[in-house]
């Protein structure tokens, strides 16, 4: 039996900090990226909060699809917004 090496992964300290905020979000709920960047002690981060998921390696792990923009529309998401309105429609959210 073959193994396959996975591909290594690095990330930033902030990407950590944004990741284990998101990865606390009730499944069924969404939080708006600005949530995200107060949690992490600057409300004036929601843009870098978006980059950081934008590179997101783990979406199972991770799950980004649960961060929305501040007025409840979707934002961005890595696989298009029709994956993420499913995803969250899955969740009851």
């Amino acid at each position: 039996m073959t193994m396959h090496r996975l591909r290594e992964v690095t990330v930033s300290p902030f990407q950590r900090r944004v990741f284990a905020v998101v990865k606390r979000i009730p499944k069924g709920e969404v939080r708006s990226y600005q949530w995200v960047a107060r949690r992490l002690g600057n409300p004036q981060l929601a843009r870098a909060v978006g980059q950081a998921l934008r590179r997101n390696p783990w979406p199972i792990r991770v799950p980004c699809h649960r961060v929305v923009r501040a007025d409840g529309s979707l934002g961005g998401y890595a696989w298009g917004a029709a994956k993420k309105r499913r995803l969250l429609k899955r969740e009851g959210a």
